[in-house]
C-alpha cells in the first residue's frame, strides 16, 4: 500500500510561520526597548557621522588592543564635547546668579525704574513705560510680581527634575551604544549587507547608501553649519560690544542646529543692546544675524544636505522640519534619511521601467542552420 505523498504547501507554512514568529519577536524586542530607542537612535547617527574618523584613528592602534582602545577613547571623546559646553554653561550661570539675586532682591524693595530708553521707543514704548511703572517701578507690585516669579520657577524645576534625570540616562546609553556599534560595526554592516542582499536584493544596499549620505550631509549641514553660525555671530557680538560675547555665540551655534532656533538668540540680544541704549549694535547684530542665517538656510545647507543624497530641495527641508515636530531634535537627522531613502525608491520604480521600454529589442535572427534547411527546401 503506497504511503501519501506529503503535502506541498508544507515549505511556504513554514516560510509563513517563520515571517510570522519573526514579526511577533521583533514587535516584543521593540515593545521592551522602547524607552531606550532614542538612546540607540542617536548612537545610530553618531556612530554613522563619526565612523570616517574612526577608521582613521583605528590605522593608528593596529592589533587587538586597538579594537577596544580606540572605540573606547572615541566614545569618551563625545562624552567631552557634548558634556564641556553644557557644565561651562552651568558655571557660567551659577556666577552670573550670584550677581543676579542682590539685583533682584533690590529690585524686590525699591522697585525698577523705568529706563529711558524704553519711552522712546518708537509706537510701543509708551504702553510699555506705562506696564513697567505700574508692575516694576512700584516696590509692592514689584515684590508680588517677582514673587509669583519664584513660584513658578521652583514649580517648573521640580517638574523638569525627572526629565533632566532622564535625559541624562539616555546621554549614558548612548554612550554605551556608541562605544558598542565603534567595536563590532564593521561587522555589523557586514551582516547588514547580507540580510539586505538576501531579502531586498541589490537595491537594498544601494538605498542604505543613500541613507547613510543623507545622514553624513545632515551631520555637516546642520552641527557644522551652525557651530560656523555661531563663531561669525561670536564675531559680530565681539564687535559691537555685546556682554559675554562667546558664551552667547556658544548657545547661537548650538540652537543653529534647529531650524529658526539661531534667530531667536540675536533677536534677545539685539533687544538688549536696544535696552541699554546701542541702537546701532542692535541694528548691526539683527542685519548680520539674519543675513548669516539667510545664507546657511537657503544656500548651504540645501547642498550639503541634499547634494550629498541627491535630495531636491523641498524634501530636504521636509525631512527636517518634519522629522523635528514627529521625533524630536533626532528627526532633524532622521528625517532626511527616511526622505533620502523613499526618493531612491521612486527613482528605482519609476527609471527603471522607463529605461526598459527605451531600451530597442535587439530584431530576432533566423539561425544559419534554419536558413539553410529553408534554401534547400
Amino acid at each position: 500500500m503506497a504511503s501519501d505523498p506529503a503535502p506541498a504547501p508544507r515549505s511556504t507554512s513554514q516560510l509563513r510561520a517563520r515571517l510570522v514568529l519573526a514579526t511577533g519577536f521583533v514587535l516584543a524586542g521593540l515593545w521592551i526597548l522602547h524607552d531606550f530607542l532614542p538612546a540607540l537612535a542617536w548612537a545610530v547617527v553618531l556612530s554613522i557621522a563619526l565612523w570616517p574618523l574612526y577608521v582613521r584613528i583605528q590605522r593608528l592602534f593596529p592589533g587587538r588592543a586597538g579594537r577596544v582602545a580606540v572605540p573606547l577613547l572615541v566614545t569618551i571623546t563625545v562624552a567631552v564635547v557634548f558634556a564641556a559646553p553644557i557644565i561651562l554653561l552651568g558655571l557660567a550661570i551659577a556666577h552670573e546668579m550670584r550677581l543676579i539675586f542682590p539685583m533682584i532682591a533690590a529690585a524686590r524693595h525699591q522697585g525698577i525704574e523705568v529706563p529711558s530708553v524704553i519711552a522712546d521707543l518708537p509706537i510701543v514704548g509708551s504702553s510699555i513705560a506705562e506696564w513697567w511703572h505700574t508692575n516694576l517701578a512700584d516696590p509692592t507690585m514689584a515684590q508680588e510680581l517677582f514673587g509669583r516669579v519664584n513660584r513658578f520657577a521652583a514649580q517648573s524645576a521640580r517638574e523638569h527634575t525627572g526629565e533632566v534625570i532622564h535625559r541624562f540616562v539616555t546621554f549614558l546609553f548612548t554612550l554605551l551604544g556608541l562605544f558598542f556599534l565603534f567595536r563590532d560595526g564593521s561587522t555589523l554592516a557586514k551582516q547588514l549587507r547580507d540580510l539586505s542582499d538576501r531579502v531586498i536584493g541589490v537595491r537594498g544596499e544601494q538605498i542604505g547608501a543613500h541613507m547613510i549620505a543623507a545622514v553624513h550631509g545632515t551631520v555637516v549641514g546642520l552641527v557644522l553649519v551652525g557651530l560656523a553660525e555661531g563663531v561669525v555671530l561670536g564675531i559680530v557680538y565681539i564687535a559691537v560690544g555685546l556682554p559675554y560675547p562667546a558664551s552667547v555665540g556658544a548657545v547661537t551655534g548650538v540652537l543653529a542646529v534647529i531650524p529658526f532656533g539661531a534667530p531667536l538668540i540675536y533677536t534677545i540680544a539685539s533687544l538688549y543692546m536696544v535696552s541699554v541704549g546701542k541702537m546701532l549694535a542692535a541694528i548691526v547684530i539683527f542685519v548680520a544675524g539674519s543675513i548669516v542665517v539667510f545664507i546657511a538656510d537657503h544656500f548651504v545647507r540645501p547642498v550639503l544636505i541634499g547634494g550629498s543624497a541627491r535630495l531636491p530641495f523641498i524634501w530636504v527641508l521636509l525631512g527636517l522640519l518634519g522629522g523635528l515636530e514627529t521625533l524630536g531634535i533626532i528627526g532633524l537627522f532622521l528625517g532626511p534619511a527616511t526622505m533620502a531613502a523613499l526618493m531612491a525608491l521612486w527613482r528605482e520604480w519609476t527609471e527603471l521601467p522607463a529605461a526598459e521600454a527605451a531600451s530597442p529589442q535587439p530584431p530576432t535572427r533566423p539561425s544559419p542552420s534554419g536558413g539553410r534547411r529553408a534554401r534547400r527546401r
